[in-house]
Parts: structure tokens; C-alpha cells; sequence
């Protein structure tokens, strides 16, 4: 049977080598089968999934399989050739297959997490939230997607360093009779200290956070709050491992930061009151995100509360920074604090001898037929005064709609102008009469 077909120099292929090849062919087509064929296609049933990225993985397990049985024919007939010889280390062809069998699996298990896992939670998240509705969580799961690929990517580079030996130190010192190496691969496990700390933060947030606020009714400003706090207690975390990655001493940094910080907190006093302050108000609470403030005569509802300041947007779109100092110590008016309906007011006068309860009664429909204005309390009218020029009169009413009040009010006036001109009702102006009479010589 070990019959010689052909030699290449001193290599002879012979039947069984033949036989190996043809077994191991047939081996990778069947597994490539069960996963192409059969678990993928029952992984992904009953989920949405394009069919061009099904057939995109369907292409990287293929790939995968071939370089497997590269792989195992170079092992089956012990032709592992030297590419490059160093006196360190000998690059073969085994160590690319392997460097290449590394990044197709990283591809892979990207794919898996990213389309089977992640996307698959926010849209069944998304159908309950909306009853089948059409909005996405598109910047979160892709966010969420970023942080997987990331992840998968560092390790796989992480594994090629090792498998080719080029971890090289960037640089070494020594201090106090130890040596501090820096190398390739500190600075890929900081990075991945940092990914695994936003996965952390995302996976606490989004799947068990959301759930909790979800069941309880827990309100916007106060899942923000908590949100934060959990992301610096992670990230505080994150960055001490990172320093001992790095090879820091971190009792001799305190040390050192506790000096610096001394003279650093007088010329940044201010940035230390803004991040104080920051800090109270995720734990107070007297300003939460989703509020509607008024700071020195600007309206908006407060997007985000940062460490140094906090982002309102006004009325106008338009994003404004205030600093967290500003929110904590000085008067602000906060719309939302305790409800979620504030009074407004609409104010109108109309000519002398105009029918007074016919103007209360168009007033108070008024407010009732408009859809942004809520039935309790219930719209009234105030009779104010007996003006100059006019009978001077108020609706009050309220509503939730802060941003577009002022939308809201102009509708109010275009009907209310409609309607007093029907009732044969005048709105007056200021008006002056001039007497002039001539003067004799």
C-alpha cells in the first residue's frame, strides 16, 4: 500500500499520504456540513438576520475549515518549512495557518455575540417597549457591537504575539533596584482591562439595571444617577489594574498625586467645585436628567449630567454647557422637580361692553379643545382688571409639554382670534384723541 506516486527532492508521496489527504478532505467537508448547513442555520431561526450576513459567516467557517485541513496536511506529512529563521525564533507555515485559523475565529464568535446575542435582546427589548413598533436601539447595540469586536480582536493579537514570540519590550528601566519592562503586550492588556470594564458596565446596565428599572417604575433622572455611579466605581477599578498592568507602584503615585494635588487643586479650584458638585447632584437629585430647567432665562431639558457640566437643550435645539457649580449653588428654576405638570397662562383683554361670561366661556373651550392642554386640574379663567383701553382677563391652564409652550400659546391665539371675531367680540389697542384748536393773534 505505502506505494511511492511521486518524489519532490527528498520528499516521496506515497499512497497512504494520498489516502491521509483524501480522509482528512472528506473529514473537513463534514464538519464544515454540520456547521454551515445545520447548526447555523437552527441558531439562527426565528431571528432576524440578513441573509447576506448569513452567507458572509457561511463564507468565514469555509475558510476556517480549509485552513484547518492545511493545518492538519502539513502535520500528516511533516512538511513544516522554515519562512524565516532568526536565532530567536523560526517563523513556519504551521505558525500562519494558525495566525490565520486565530483571526478566523475571532471573525466568527464577533458574528455570533454581535448578530445572535446582542441584536436579538434589543429587539426583543425594542417589540415590548414599542408593541411591534418600528424604533431601534440602534446606537446602543452597535456601541455594544464595537465593544465585543474589540474585545474578541485584542485577544486574538494578544495570541498571535505569543505564537510568534514578538513580544518585544518597548522599553526597560530600573528603579529602586527593580526593573520596570514596558512591552507590546501591556499595552494590549490595558486596552482590554478598559473594553472589559465598558462590557461589564453594559452588561450590568442593559441587562440587569434595565430590568430592575423596567419592573419597579423607576424614573428617568433616577437610572441615570445610578448609572453613572456604577460606571466611575468600574472605571476607577479599571484604571488601578491598568497602572499595576503597567508596572506603576501605586502606593508611591498616591504619594506622589497627593503633593501634586495640592498645588494643582489651587489653580483648578473652580473644576474640583464643578466635579463636587457633579457628584451631589447624582446623589441629591434636586436636578436629574429629563428635567426642564430654567437657568438665567434659558428653557431645556437636561440631557446629560457630566463631571464637570451638565448639558441642557433648549427650546432651539441648541445644546448648552452649564457648569455643575452653577446648578448646586445658585438659583435655578426646576420645571419637573416634584410634577410633571406646570401652569401656564394665556392673558387677553377685549373692549368695554363686550359680554364678560361669554369671553370666560370661550376661554375655558378654548383650553379644553386643545390636546396638549390636560383636564386636571381643569383650565380656569381670572377676570384681572378694568384696564385703560381694556377688560383685562387671564386663562390659566396646565400642561406637560414645556419645551413647545410657546408652539402651544400661539395656537391658542390664532383660534382665539377666530373665535372672538364670530362672537363679534373686539380685542382694542391703545388709542388717543387730539384736540387742536387755533389760537387768536
Amino acid at each position: 500500500m505505502n506505494k511511492i506516486l511521486f518524489s519532490i527532492g527528498e520528499f516521496n508521496f506515497t499512497s497512504d499520504h494520498l489516502i491521509g489527504i483524501s480522509l482528512v478532505a472528506a473529514l473537513s467537508y463534514l464538519v464544515y456540513g454540520l456547521l454551515a448547513n445545520w447548526i447555523i442555520p437552527r441558531l439562527v431561526r426565528n431571528k432576524e438576520v440578513e441573509p447576506k450576513s448569513i452567507t458572509s459567516v457561511k463564507i468565514q467557517i469555509s475558510l476556517l475549515v480549509f485552513l484547518f485541513w492545511l493545518l492538519l496536511i502539513i502535520a500528516f506529512l511533516k512538511s513544516d518549512l522554515i519562512l524565516l529563521h532568526t536565532e530567536e525564533y523560526d517563523l513556519k507555515i504551521s505558525h500562519v495557518l494558525q495566525g490565520l485559523i486565530i483571526f478566523q475565529l475571532a471573525r466568527i464568535i464577533d458574528w455570533v455575540i454581535s448578530n445572535l446575542y446582542i441584536h436579538e435582546y434589543y429587539q426583543k427589548r425594542d417589540t415590548q417597549k414599542n408593541n411591534g413598533g418600528e424604533f431601534k436601539s440602534i446606537d446602543q447595540e452597535n456601541k455594544a457591537n464595537r465593544i465585543v469586536q474589540y474585545i474578541v480582536f485584542v485577544l486574538a493579537i494578544l495570541f498571535l504575539l505569543n505564537l510568534f514570540k514578538s513580544d518585544y519590550s518597548l522599553f526597560e528601566r530600573t528603579i529602586n533596584g527593580e526593573i520596570l519592562s514596558f512591552r507590546i503586550s501591556n499595552i494590549l492588556i490595558a486596552i482590554l482591562i478598559y473594553l472589559v470594564a465598558q462590557w461589564i458596565v453594559w452588561i450590568f446596565i442593559q441587562l440587569i439595571l434595565y430590568n430592575v428599572y423596567k419592573r419597579r417604575k423607576v424614573e428617568v433622572g433616577a437610572q441615570y444617577a445610578i448609572n453613572q455611579l456604577f460606571k466611575y466605581v468600574v472605571y476607577v477599578i479599571a484604571f488601578i489594574l491598568v497602572l499595576d498592568n503597567l508596572g506603576l507602584n501605586i502606593t508611591i503615585l498616591l504619594g506622589g498625586a497627593a503633593a501634586l494635588l495640592v498645588g494643582v487643586g489651587l489653580g483648578l479650584q473652580q473644576t474640583f467645585n464643578d466635579f463636587i458638585s457633579g457628584l451631589v447632584l447624582l446623589f441629591e437629585r434636586t436636578v436629574a436628567v429629563g428635567d426642564v430647567l430654567e437657568v438665567e432665562g434659558i428653557v431645556g431639558i437636561v440631557k446629560k449630567i457630566g463631571l464637570r457640566a451638565s448639558t441642557i437643550e433648549t427650546r432651539g435645539n441648541i445644546t448648552v454647557l452649564v457648569p455643575n457649580s452653577k446648578l448646586v449653588n445658585d438659583k435655578v428654576i426646576n420645571w419637573t422637580h416634584f410634577d410633571d405638570k406646570v401652569r401656564f397662562e394665556l392673558k387677553v383683554g377685549v373692549a368695554y361692553g363686550s359680554d364678560t361670561e361669554k369671553v370666560r366661556d370661550i376661554l375655558i373651550e378654548l383650553a379644553n379643545s386643545n390636546p396638549y392642554v390636560i383636564n386636571y386640574p381643569s383650565p380656569f379663567v381670572r377676570f384681572n382688571n378694568f384696564g385703560d383701553s381694556s377688560l383685562d382677563f387671564t386663562l390659566y391652564f396646565f400642561s406637560r409639554n414645556f419645551i413647545v409652550i410657546e408652539d402651544i400659546k400661539s395656537d391658542m391665539r390664532f383660534d382665539l382670534d377666530k373665535q372672538f371675531r364670530e362672537a363679534g367680540i373686539t380685542i382694542p389697542f391703545p388709542q388717543r384723541e387730539i384736540w387742536t384748536r387755533q389760537v387768536k393773534e
